[in-house]
């Protein structure tokens, strides 16, 4: 199925400032579509396990392991932002979703060098199969993985208010279309 974009409300609008490197970023969370022209420089999804919790990727940075989803950058050879997702969770952490991907928004980017604003998508999912750790095959590295509770994730994502927002929103949408109504508090890496 293409993301479902029909929960989307455009009522909702937050902005952050974050130092990336040598640049300050804009960063504005809007769960709307992305805009005609907008180029969409990455999609993410919330991924779900079954009994509520959230997978996470665990990397390296500066010594200090650092969380974030899975999901990466669109390829000319991706058939839409949907195949992109898929592909990329299985590159990264070696997981299939379920048929169902759903829409949340979009963070628009400024500020990033010389690039124009962009968009990166979030989405939610369900998980079908966590399979075993194995070597991305962008960059050979195998990331741990480790599903976690929704109010952990926001935690150890540190997005600040956009990241509570799109783990607020991703929950309930959980609710509604996976029909997840207990969320586990168990810490599991998989």
């Amino acid at each position: 199925m293409i993301i479902d974009e029909s929960n989307v409300a455009n009522s909702v609008m937050i902005k952050n400032q974050v130092v990336f490197g040598d640049s300050e970023l804009n960063l504005i969370w809007q769960e709307k579509a992305v805009p005609n022209g907008m180029k969409v420089r990455q999609i993410f999804a919330v991924a779900f396990s079954e009994d509520g919790r959230i997978l996470l990727k665990i990397d390296e940075y500066k010594n200090k392991k650092s969380y974030s989803l899975a999901g990466g950058t669109p390829e000319n050879f991706d058939e839409n932002l949907e195949a992109t997702l898929r592909r990329e969770y299985i590159e990264e952490v070696n997981t299939t979703l379920k048929d169902n991907v759903y829409y949340l928004g979009f963070q628009q980017v400024e500020g990033d060098k010389d690039l124009p604003a962009y968009a990166q998508v979030r989405t939610v999912a369900l998980i079908d199969k966590i399979g075993v750790a194995s070597p991305d095959p962008d960059n050979g590295k195998i990331y741990e993985r480790v599903l976690v509770s929704p109010n952990k994730a926001g935690k150890y994502l540190n997005w600040g208010s956009i990241g509570e927002r799109i783990i607020e929103k991703a929950t309930e949408i959980a609710k509604i279309k996976f029909g997840i109504d207990s969320f586990s508090e168990i810490e599991e890496y998989v």
